[in-house]
Parts: C-alpha cells; sequence; structure tokens
C-alpha cells in the first residue's frame, strides 16, 4: 500500500476525544480528511484543535454525528449507550466505526468483555443501531501506541477490523491504511470476538501476517 490518502476524502465525526478519538483523528487530520471531534464541551479542546493546523474542528456529539459521513465511537464504553440514545439518530445511513472496548478486569486479574460469551461488542452495537452500518476497528492496539506506531513505523503494523457489510468495510480499511496501519479483515460481526476484550488479539500489536494467525484466520 501506497501513503496517499484514500479517495475521496472523507467527512469524519469522532465521537469521544480521548485516547482513542484523537491520535485516530489526527492521523486523519493530516491524512485530508475533514474531522469534527465531537465533545460535551468541545471548548475545552480549543488547544488540541489549534495544535492540528486548521483542518479539524470541534463541536457537540450532536454536530459531529450530523456532519459526518462516517463516525468513529470512541467514548469510554459505559458512556456509550448514553450517547447512541442522543445521537443515535443522526447516524441513520453513516459507516460507524466503533472502537469502544467492554472491558472488565476480574477478581482473579483477567482481562474480559462485560458482554459474556456468545456476544461481540460489534454486534451489540449494531442492535443498537439497525439504521446505520457498524464496523469494528481500533480496538485492540493499545491507546498509548496508536499515534506513535502509525507515524513512525506507517503500515508496518495490523489493524483488525470486522463488519457485516463489504462496501463499509473497504472505506474502514482506507481508514485504518491514512491512520498509518495495515487493514486486517477477521470477517463479519459475530466472527469478531478475537479483538474484543479478552479476545486472541487484544491488547496486542502484531505485524498482519502473525495477526491473521493469531486471529485463527488461515489462507
Amino acid at each position: 500500500m501506497t501513503d496517499s490518502i484514500s479517495t475521496p476524502p472523507r467527512r469524519i465525526g469522532v465521537l469521544g476525544a480521548g485516547n482513542v478519538g484523537r491520535p485516530v483523528g489526527r492521523h486523519w487530520d493530516i491524512a485530508g480528511h475533514a474531522v469534527t471531534f465531537g465533545s460535551r464541551a468541545p471548548e475545552r479542546l480549543a488547544d488540541f484543535i489549534a495544535s492540528l493546523g486548521g483542518g479539524a474542528r470541534a463541536a457537540s456529539y450532536a454536530e459531529a454525528a450530523e456532519a459526518a459521513d462516517v463516525v468513529l465511537l470512541s467514548v469510554p464504553h459505559p458512556a456509550l449507550e448514553e450517547l447512541l440514545e442522543t445521537v443515535g439518530d443522526r447516524l441513520a445511513g453513516k459507516i460507524v466505526i466503533d472502537a469502544t472496548n467492554p472491558v472488565v478486569l476480574t477478581e482473579d486479574g483477567r482481562v474480559v468483555s462485560t458482554l459474556g460469551a456468545g456476544l461481540t461488542q460489534g454486534r451489540d452495537t449494531a442492535k443498537l443501531l439497525p439504521d446505520a452500518t457498524v464496523v469494528r476497528a481500533f480496538t485492540h492496539v493499545m491507546d498509548e501506541l496508536l499515534w506513535s506506531r502509525g507515524t513512525r513505523q506507517r503500515h508496518f503494523w495490523g489493524m483488525a477490523l470486522a463488519g457485516d457489510d463489504a462496501a463499509a468495510k473497504d472505506v474502514v480499511a482506507q481508514l485504518v491504511h491514512d491512520a498509518g496501519f495495515v487493514p486486517v479483515d477477521l470477517g463479519g460481526l459475530d466472527d469478531s470476538a478475537a479483538l474484543d476484550p479478552g479476545g486472541a488479539v487484544f491488547p496486542h500489536m502484531f505485524t498482519p501476517a502473525d495477526l491473521r494467525v493469531a486471529a485463527g484466520l488461515t489462507g
């Protein structure tokens, strides 16, 4: 893959300008996409937005969702349901990248999903957003590495994604590439347990080939 931007540039809403939303949105801004960072208090993002050089802006969650064709959900998972109750109607017909993680640490020190066996985070979000197209991505890499590995070692590390719509996954794969990673398709939302908390690739980085092996992909 090359370093060229995906075509055409996208209008992207990043809902949650924290440890995931900021680095990923920053990658997209540098790549030339129109990025709106949504926040409960957009005025608090003034210094961050100023550091991006003028291409991005801050807005409320609702305004960021409304302005976008593609939306990244990057709030802490406990805040997700409330967020979707607020902006869910504005996400109809759009591609929604779910980067939230329903993570909990068990008493014996294991990282697992709060959803339990048999339900992936992607499927759970898709049930809450029946009129949107949900794709899982940016979930299994530790957030402190999203910026550094996507800049210093561009297109060396793999990034898993999963979704039920092939066209939507193509768009998200382009955006993964624009963020400096190599997209690795794990299949549908029901096949995405590997990138959820407690899954085979969470919370780790792999080369694309090693990622496919770790996720149990063959061929």
